[in-house]
């Protein structure tokens, strides 16, 4: 069997692999949630929420893959299974049912910022490691900070 080798001294490896699964990991949960939410908002704003919601899901479902390909790139198997998602991201779980159109922009509000926040402690962490896996995290992070100033400006 063929396996992909690292051009990534192991320790910085170590570092920029559990960045990039970590990443992986919120990115794909981040895109359950808003899809979940999605699907059973209610309320007066529903359609410009569910359209806003459909904007943040392309985000992160584009940017899982540009992750999953960068590890796998340095030799990385990247882990997008059900049950490591539900048992490794950083996002809280959405209640089952109906959810009023202000609290899902509020669930979303919090599902970014802890996405943004653990993001934001990646990109510490590959600084010297791997700037190039850190300016894709940084790019992620970038587009994560400005759905989370438009959903903040809803909650408003």
């Amino acid at each position: 069997m063929y396996v992909v080798k690292s051009p990534l001294p192991e320790p910085d490896l170590k570092t920029v692999s559990g960045a990039l699964q970590g990443a992986l990991v919120d990115l794909v949960d981040l895109a359950l949630v808003g899809k979940q939410i999605h699907w059973n908002i209610v309320g007066p704003r529903f359609r410009s929420v569910h359209l806003q919601l459909d904007e943040v899901v392309d985000t992160a479902r584009t940017h899982s893959d540009t992750v999953a390909e960068r590890a796998a790139a340095l030799g990385v198997p990247p882990d997008g299974r059900a049950s490591t998602v539900a048992s490794d991201s950083g996002i809280d779980a959405v209640a089952a049912g109906w959810i009023r159109d202000t609290d899902a922009v509020g669930v979303l509000v919090d599902a970014l910022g802890a996405v943004i926040t653990r993001m934001r402690e990646r990109v510490r962490a590959t600084a010297d490691a791997d700037p190039v896996s850190q300016d894709l995290l940084i790019g992620i992070t970038a587009d994560l900070e400005k759905h989370h100033w438009m959903f903040q400006a809803e909650h408003a």
